[in-house]
This record gives C-alpha cells, sequence and structure tokens, in this order.
C-alpha cells in the first residue's frame, strides 16, 4: 500500500548519468527476434523510470541468465527504427522505372530533392548509430557482430554495475527465516535495527538481491556452515527499486543454506507507511509519542531489509528494545523480557509462523488493554489508557466473530493470541497483521454516543480483518495482481458472517447492495479495471486498492455463492484453505477447488475467468412475448464516444441468470439460467398467463437489466399496487437500474422518475436510500450549475414522496436498529436539503445542548444532523471545535469533524483543510473524509478542488500516488463538475504533472466523471425541465 513517495528522487553523481540526447526514450525494450521482424507491439515494451538510464556495456554472454536477456537500450530502439524506415526505402526504389528502349529516365527535380533530403536524414542516422555500440538487435539481446552478448544493467549508487534490472525480484535466493533486533528512539525520532535471514539457495548465484528502503546500511556480513565464520561482503544500492545486491565472497551454490546479516538505521517515518511515529496528547495534556507499522502492500522493505514480495513467506523472530514504561506488542506472544542497558528493556517474541513480510507488525508506545480467553487463545484490545473504557464492545464483537470463523472454515485459528489495537493516527481503517491487527480508532471504539450506524461500523470492520487471519494470513495470494484474493473475500465474508452472528444487526444485506450499486458506477466507465490484472510498479500496486478489487470481488462470490449453494460453496472454500495453508496462490487455485465439488456439472473456473479477466459487467437485456423472453448480452458502459466502444463486441460473460415471475411457486424461484452467448431464447415453463418477470433476483448478479418499454411499464404498475411483491433489494435494483440506463439515454428519465410514484408506500432502507441517493445526485449537478428553479422542483418531488415520512419521524434513538437507521437516512436528507421543519428541530436540539454546555444528552442516531445545524452560526462552530479539541470520544469527534466540514464560511473551509493537511490540530487522517465533505456542499465544492491544486505535492507525499485516500481524494474534488470549462481544467492540470508520473487511474476516473456529468446534463436537462 505504501511505495517511497515520488516526490523523493534519488540524486546520483553526474559521472552516472547516461548521455542526454536519448532522454526522451524509454531505457529498456524488448525486440523482435531477428533483424528483419516487426518490432514488438507497445504492449510488449518494458519502461523503466527516466532517471534510471544509467548503462554498463560489454557482458560477455555466460554473464547472463534468462530473465536479464529481456532487456535494450533506448539507443538501439533509434536504430531499428532506421531500419525499419531503410527497407521501406529500399521498397520505393520501383519509383526509377526504365523507358520503352532501356534506358532509364532522368527524375524530376522535385523528386532529386525529395532524394537529397531523405539522404541527409539516412546518413544523420547512420552516424548516430555508428557512434553507439555496434550490435544486432534480437529480443535475446544485443549481439555483437562476433556473437557477443551486451545486457543493460542500471548503476548502483556508488557506480557500480547493479547485477539485476527488474522490479521483481529474482528467484535464486528465497528466505526460511528472518531474526529481527529493533530499537526506536523517541527523542531523536531514528531507530537501529538488525536482521539476521537465513536464505537457501535454489539456482547457483553470485548474489543475494532483496528489497530496501530508506535504511542507512553500515555493515552486511555473509556466513554459512562450511565457511566457519561470517565473511563481511559489498553490497550495492539501487534505490529506484528499492533493492540492494549482496556481493557473495564465492558462488553461492543449489540447496546450500546461509546466513545474512544486516546492520542498519533509518529515521521514523513522518508518513502513514513503514515503521513511523505519532504524536499524541496523555490524558494530563503531555506530549507523547507511539511507533507503528503500516507495511502492505511495499513498505516492510523500509523498516528491515528483506525479500518484500507476498509469495516469500518466512517465520520471523523479532525482538524490541524499548524503554521501560512503554509497551511493544508483536504478531505472536511474548517470550521473554530482558534489561539491556539503564531504562532500556528488550522484549523477545515467539517466532512466528510462515507470513509474508507485510504481515510483520509492531507497535511501541503507552497502551492499556482489556482482555478474554477463550479455547486457549489470549484476545486482546488495546487503546490509549484513558480510552480504555470504549474497547468493550469490540472484545465481544471479536470474541464472537473468531468462534465463528473458526467453525466455518474448519481450521483453528493458528496463534496463540490475537492483539486488536487502536491507533491514534492511522491511514486505513485497519490492517490485518497476523495476530496484531491494527485499527483506526472510530473503526474499533464504541462509546454511548455511538450511533447505530457506528456500532455496525466497528462490527464490520472488525469482521473483515478477522476473514483476513484465514484469507489473506494463512493463504496469501502469490502477487499483487490476485489482490482480490485477499480483499474480496474479506469484505464477502464479512457481511456473511455478521449476518450469521449479529442477526439483530440492521439491513446488513442492504449495506452490501449499497456498496456494489456504487461500484458499479465506478466500473462502468471505461478507465476501470479487470479484477485480476498484471501490476508492476509501486503505483500500479497501490491502485489495486480499490472498490474493484474489495467490493466486486465480494460481488462475484456472492453469486457464486448462490449458484453453487451455501453448502458447496462452503466446502469448496475449505478444500481451498486446507491445501493452500501457509502457502501462496493464484485465482486458478480457487476455481480448481471449486471444480472438485461440482464434480464436472458445472466448470466453474470457466465461468469465473470472464468475471476476473474481463472489466466491466454486463447489461442483460429483456424482451418477452407471452411466455418467450429474449435476452440478449453486452458490455455496459457510461462512456460514450468511438473510442471507447472499439472493442466492446469481445467481451462474453457467462451470466447466471436469476428471475421470477407472478405466481411463482416458492420451490421454484427463482429460476436459474446460464446465459454463455451473446443471445438467448427461454421459454417460461409456467400454465398461468405471465404479467411480469423480474432478473437478478435481490440483485445477487453482477449485471443490470434493460426491460422492453412494455415490462418496465408492467414493473412500475406492480410497484404502484403491491410493492411487496418484490423484496426491498428488488425494489431497490429497479430504482437503481432504471436511473442508470435513463442517464445514458436507454430509458427516458420521465420514466424513472415516474417509478418513484410508489415510494409513499415505501417502508424499506434499501429503497428509500437508493432513491435518495438518485435524486440527491440530481439535485446537486443542478445545484452546482445554478439552476435554482430546477433544484427547488427536485426538493418539491421528494417532499411529495417521502414528507409524510420525513414528518412522521421522531427525534429520539427509540426503535430497532432498522427504523432507527431509516429515521437517521430520512432526517439527514431533510435537513441537509431545508426541507419541512427538519433544520429548525434539529437547531433547537442544538441550542438547547449548547446552552447545557454540552453536558445534556442527544440521541447518538441524529447527533451529526444537529451538530450540523448548529455549525451554521459562527458560536456554533467555535463551540463545536472547542468541544472536539477536547473530547476523548471518537464516535463525538467524528461527527463534530463532519458538521464542522458542512459549514457555508469558506474562510473556515480553507482552515480546516490546510489544519488537517498540517497535522497537528487534526490529523491528517481526517483529510481525504473532509476534502470529500467540503466538495459536496455549493461554497465548497471548488474549494476543495483549488486546494487539491494547491496542495497536490504535498498529499502525494504524505499518501503516496496511487494510494485509496489520494484515489478518494482525486475523485471526490472533482465528482460533481459537470461543464467544459472544468474538464478543460482538470484535465490541464493533471497534463502538467506528467513529467512527474504517467496519470493514475483515478485522474482518468475524475475526468471520464466529468464526461458523463456534461453529457447526463446535455441528454436529460431538457426532460427534467418537461417532467418537473
Amino acid at each position: 500500500m505504501e511505495p517511497f513517495p515520488s516526490g523523493d528522487r534519488i540524486q546520483l553523481p553526474r559521472n552516472m548519468i547516461e548521455n542526454t540526447m536519448f532522454e526522451e526514450e524509454p531505457d529498456v525494450v524488448d525486440l523482435a527476434k531477428e533483424p528483419g521482424l516487426h518490432p514488438l507491439e507497445p504492449d510488449d515494451v518494458e519502461y523503466e523510470p527516466r532517471s534510471s538510464r544509467l548503462l554498463v556495456r560489454g557482458l560477455g554472454e555466460h554473464e547472463m541468465d534468462d530473465d536479464e536477456e529481456d532487456y535494450e537500450s533506448s539507443a538501439k530502439l533509434l536504430g531499428m527504427s532506421f531500419m525499419n524506415r531503410s527497407s521501406g526505402l529500399r521498397n520505393n526504389t520501383a519509383g526509377y522505372r526504365q523507358n520503352s528502349e532501356g534506358s532509364c529516365s532522368l527524375p524530376s527535380v522535385r523528386t532529386m530533392v525529395v532524394c537529397a533530403v531523405v539522404l541527409v536524414i539516412a546518413v544523420s542516422v547512420i552516424m548516430v548509430i555508428y557512434l553507439l555500440p555496434k550490435c544486432t538487435f534480437t529480443k535475446e539481446g544485443c549481439h555483437k557482430k562476433n556473437n557477443s552478448m551486451e545486457l543493460i544493467y542500471p548503476l548502483a549508487t556508488n557506480g557500480k554495475r547493479f547485477p539485476w534490472a527488474k522490479t521483481r525480484l529474482p528467484t535464486d535466493v528465497v528466505p526460511l527465516r528472518y531474526d529481527l533486533v529493533l530499537q526506536p528512539n523517541f527523542t531523536t525520532t531514528t531507530f537501529s535495527g538488525s536482521v539476521q535471514i537465513t536464505v537457501n539457495v535454489v539456482q547457483d548465484t553470485w548474489n543475494i538481491v532483496l528489497h530496501s528502503s530508506g535504511l542507512n546500511i553500515t555493515k552486511a556480513t555473509l556466513s554459512a556452515v562450511s565457511w566457519g565464520h561470517a565473511k563481511e561482503v559489498d553490497f550495492l544500492e539501487y534505490p529506484l527499486n528499492d533493492q540492494i545486491a549482496v556481493v557473495a565472497p564465492k558462488s553461492l551454490l543449489v540447496g546450500q543454506n546461509y546466513t545474512l546479516t544486516i546492520n542498519y538505521s533509518s529515521n521514523l517515518s513522518n508518513t502513514y507507511y513503514g515503521f513511523y511515529r505519532i504524536s499524541y496528547k496523555a490524558e494530563n495534556s503531555t506530549q507523547r509519542w507511539l511507533a507503528a507499522t503500516q507495511f502492505e502492500p511495499l513498505s516492510a522493505r523500509s523498516a528491515f531489509p528483506c525479500f518484500d514480495e507476498p509469495a516469500y513467506k518466512a517465520t520471523f523472530a523479532i525482538k524490541i528494545k524499548r524503554e521501560e514504561q512503554h509497551l511493544a506488542l508483536s504478531n505472536m506472544p511474548k517470550k521473554a523480557t530482558t534489561p539491556v542497558a539503564d531504562g532500556i528493556v528488550q522484549d523477545e517474541f515467539s517466532a512466528s509462523l510462515k507470513m509474508s513480510t507485510y504481515l510483520v507488525a509492531f507497535v511501541v508506545g503507552d497502551l492499556k488493554n482489556s482482555s478474554k480467553e477463550v479455547n486457549g487463545i489470549q484476545v486482546s484490545i488495546y487503546a490509549m489508557p484513558q480510552k480504555l473504557d470504549q474497547v468493550e464492545y469490540a472484545l465481544d464483537t471479536a470474541v464472537k466473530l473468531l468462534d465463528f470463523y473458526q467453525k466455518y472454515f474448519e481450521i483453528e485459528y493458528p496463534l496463540q493470541k490475537l492483539d486488536l489495537v487502536a491507533i491514534p493516527d492511522f491511514q486505513a481503517g485497519a490492517m490485518e497483521n497476523w495476530g496484531l491487527i491494527t485499527f483506526r480508532e472510530t473503526a474499533l471504539l464504541y462509546d454511548n454516543t455511538s450511533s447505530v450506524m457506528d456500532k455496525k461500523r466497528v462490527t464490520t470492520v472488525i469482521a473483515h480483518e478477522l476473514a483476513h487471519q484465514w484469507f489473506c494470513n494463512l493463504v496469501t495470494m502469490e502477487w499483487w495482481n490476485d489482490l482480490w484474493l485477499n480483499e474480496g473475500f474479506a469484505t464477502f465474508m464479512e457481511y456473511f458472517a455478521m449476518k450469521k452472528t449479529f442477526k439483530d444487526m440492521s439491513a446488513t444485506d442492504e449495506d452490501f447492495l449499497n456498496l456494489r450499486f456504487k461500484t458499479m458506477m465506478k466500473d462502468s466507465l471505461n478507465s476501470s479495471h479487470p479484477i485480476s490484472l498484471a501490476v508492476e510498479t509501486p503505483e500500479q500496486i497501490e491502485e489495486m486498492f480499490d472498490a474493484v478489487s474489495y467490493v466486486k470481488g465480494a460481488s462475484l462470490l456472492l453469486m457464486l455463492k448462490n449458484l453453487l449453494k451455501d453448502d458447496a460453496f462452503k466446502a469448496g472454500i475449505q478444500i481451498y484453505l486446507h491445501n493452500h495453508s501457509y502457502k501462496s496462490t493464484r485465482s486458478d487455485d480457487l476455481w480448481d477447488d471449486m471444480n472438485k465439488i461440482t464434480n464436472g456439472t458445472l466448470d466453474v473456473k470457466k465461468l469465473m475467468k470472464t468475471w476476473i479477466l474481463q472489466k466491466g459487467f454486463p447489461l442483460v437485456t429483456v424482451k418477452r412475448k407471452g411466455k418467450t423472453v429474449y435476452l440478449q448480452q453486452e458490455r455496459f458502459l457510461r462512456s460514450a464516444g468511438a473510442e471507447n466502444q472499439t472493442s466492446d463486441s469481445s467481451y462474453l460473460w457467462h451470466i447466471p441468470l436469476t428471475y421470477t415471475i407472478n405466481n411463482c411457486s416458492l420451490h421454484l424461484c427463482p429460476y436459474v439460467y446460464l446465459l454463455d452467448q451473446k443471445s438467448a431464447t427461454i421459454t417460461l415453463n409456467v400454465s398461468d398467463d405471465v404479467k411480469w418477470v423480474k432478473f437478478n433476483v435481490d440483485m445477487n448478479g453482477y449485471y443490470i437489466v434493460h426491460y422492453a418499454e412494455e415490462d418496465w411499464q408492467a414493473l412500475i404498475d406492480l410497484l404502484q399496487r403491491d410493492p411487496t411483491a418484490l423484496s426491498a433489494e428488488d425494489r431497490a435494483s429497479l430504482i437503481n437500474n432504471i436511473f442508470t440506463l435513463a442517464g445514458i439515454g436507454k430509458v427516458p428519465m420521465a420514466s424513472a422518475l415516474h417509478l418513484t410514484n410508489y415510494l409513499e408506500k415505501e417502508n424499506d432502507t434499501a429503497p428509500i436510500t437508493q432513491a435518495l441517493y438518485q435524486l440527491g445526485h440530481i439535485y446537486s449537478l443542478l445545484e452546482k450549475r445554478g439552476m435554482g428553479y430546477l433544484v427547488v422542483r427536485v426538493k418539491n418531488k421528494v417532499e411529495q414522496l417521502l414528507g409524510n415520512k420525513i414528518k412522521q419521524q421522531i427525534w429520539t434513538n427509540s426503535g430497532n436498529p432498522s427504523e432507527r437507521e431509516l429515521r437517521s437516512t430520512l432526517l439527514t436528507f431533510a435537513c441537509s436539503h431545508d426541507m419541512e421543519s427538519c433544520s429548525t428541530n434539529a437547531a433547537q436540539l442544538f441550542k438547547t445542548w449548547k446552552d447545557s454546555n454540552g453536558t445534556n444528552s442527544l440521541p447518538t442516531d441524529l447527533m451529526k444532523i444537529i451538530f450540523t445545524a448548529g455549525a451554521k452560526t459562527t458560536d456554533g462552530w467555535n463551540f463545536l471545535f472547542d468541544i472536539y479539541s477536547s473530547s476523548v470520544s471518537e464516535a463525538k469527534k467524528s461527527k463534530i469533524l463532519e458538521a464542522l466540514a458542512s459549514t457555508d464560511d469558506v474562510a473556515k473551509l480553507i482552515w480546516l483543510m490546510q489544519t488537517s493537511l498540517e497535522g497537528d490540530i487534526i490529523r491528517a487522517q481526517e483529510l481525504s473524509h473532509i476534502i470529500a465533505t467540503v466538495s459536496q456542499s455549493l461554497p465548497g465544492h471548488l474549494l476543495a478542488w483549488d486546494f487539491v491544486k494547491e496542495n497536490w505535492e504535498t498529499l502525494v507525499w504524505k499518501f503516496h500516488r496511487g494510494s485509496y485516500t489520494i484515489q478518494h481524494i482525486v475523485t471526490m474534488s472533482t465528482s460533481l463538475f459537470s461543464t467544459k470549462a472544468h474538464l478543460l481544467e482538470v484535465k490541464t492540470f493533471f497534463e502538467s504533472k506528467l513529467e512527474e508520473s504517467s496519470p493514475h487511474r483515478s485522474v482518468t476516473e475524475a475526468i471520464e466523471t466529468i464526461q458523463m456529468n456534461i453529457q447526463w446534463m446535455d441528454r436529460n436537462l431538457g426532460q427534467l425541465q418537461q417532467w418537473l
């Protein structure tokens, strides 16, 4: 998740930099095997950053392995390009034809001029090539005429040849065990370390290449049993790939074990990655320090030299030296504590099971805990001492979920302890480190100011991270292209486990459904990506941590579970976990194990590959004539324009369609049909007349459905007549699908709005939430375009549909969880859009609370609404900020912060964003949420974008280019732009950053979203004016 910031450019000596005449060409390329063949396509060319254009020439053929043979210099690419042009010129000599008498006709003046120009160009290029090393270009390398080879290696920081040129590590050495000793120093904000790595050689080599980032290595030694004693060895550093190479004094022999020892030191990071420091206030308001880790995906290398790729699993024995007053935690139980110096002790932890480097973790600081022992496993929640009274709910939840997962997977949790730690400054929601799970405080702590939604969030995050103890820690994806095997499974299991374990928890199915709706909006853009995607660079890896990997991955597992049924799906999961425990896997391993359950009745691999290797999802068009249904599938794209449609015809999914009809018997519904062709026809095998048909039952399939006009009308009439004939999920999916289709012109917007007329009869959260989202999005686009008259009409439409329900809501926490959540949803929308008397009621409740100096209790479900109303005045805003600064309740602080970011005061909005970026008064972990909140308001939506532009370099340094935080900031700060002027501004800004890096996926997504907003306005504005 965290490579070093792009702003940290490595400054290299001038004598290491290649001639700048090739500065704009790629360094490393593959060419066809024979000179006469065409060059490779662009996708086959491998690139390195510009600052890595450092070359060493003249290596013999014996010095190369197969992987190294793929690298060529940019200068040679120029030469190949000329050869191709020259062959074209030779073919054109037919222009000088003989006349009928057999003599050559004189060329024209124009021809002579052209020839002269071509000759000059040819001579110039030949001279350039002559000055370069002479070689023949092949895919295997640069062959000189004497058949020797020349491979291009990068240069290490000391100017010597670095023996490896790829981003991925070589496979000739594998780690077996790490013995790691660390000592953080909070006074100097540094740490020192020593790591002893036992490695096994699987192919003879002279070098051990591994990862290191920002570490000051002082000494390296290498030993083997046969050597007798350790020998000090040289090491080379190549910072561009975060790699070091240890040069052995003699050849390392296959099958032998060696011990590499490295001493080093570094700074405790001031970002959210690696081994980083956190400042916080103790109960007596004194400043204290805590150090914690966040290694996923690429930051273990910044805490200790290691083989920092998920497939390189090993065991870890960790020792931490600390001051006596502090506490140290790591993945495994503490084995012993011994004094090592005045006031310094060393904690030794038991050796771990085999695991990947990104799952290693340690925390040092002042923490207290509450614990329970369950079946020999010590489950503990750690927090700052003043917040220890907020951990009991998390402890009970963790114990229940741990028991559920052990029974469901039929694999015992393999460690003796499970620690969950609330970190006071943490970028992610949580991190699944084996045995030491770290959390943002709002995702773990629960108190008397927590709402029913806060309780659900704590439960879901714990459920997600505990699922990772099996899907990620026990069985790990081999490389980041299959990240979904970790995150998709954990996301699926969090909702599945909650539904099974916390039956009183409201609307878990509906929450998952809303996540699927949002993910499909992203996945319907051309800028989306397949779930399983080849990735190499740090940015590409970071970008995989998005809704596609998490939610789409989970959605496909839900679809597969419903197809296979619960027992078969569960059995397939159990086989997968048992077969691959302590190993690394690819997607195909999962499908192969699932196929063992289907036993030839269904080819799971064939089906699921159509979903994980293609981006996007299908639109299924349904046309019914009596009992005959005509089906057609195509890729659904919100993008418009021929450039986005060129390859769509090649998309084909194997879709497990589900459908229901009127008078469908319970033992038959839903019906299932596997659509594995572009089109098909099915016959409804029923005796009664078919009045309506609804496909994608409960929206459990990852596709949307478009009906013929008469079938849409039949469903609209059904909702008006008897909405409960369909499930709440089905009603929500109809709202989502029809508005999505209206947005691209496949359905009239009037039809979508007409469908919502039934909402007066609606009582469930999922359909109401989806309707408010769709109508709210229309409201926001119109508002930001200054179309006040239409904004009022949209608000009147919502009042017409839901006004009575809003008036019926009482300002308490009464009711069951589902009723409480619906009340919060309705009143949040009403107050934020100045509907009914909502804002007046909220303001009055805030005044009463403020007059009590914040001592009166407020309904926790409605607390954020009340705070938001209070923040509209200067006195109220200042009072809230004072409460925020002094409160130890993370649930209350989170609600206050969102209210503060909802003010109309421009100066306060700017101050909030800047203060959060600085991270002292308001933590930087809150910044992306603050920007998102500011960007949604009328006075703030331009401010948020201006802030992002002005602070771009600081943002990508602090949060890392490609990270989920940067993705969120980019997309949210531009999501409501809908003019060509804003489109040009966003494009121009990011194009100006191309010299630093190519635009990451979130930039492309943001630009595409603005284009969609423009097209939506052009297409639907007229219809809205008529209908509203």
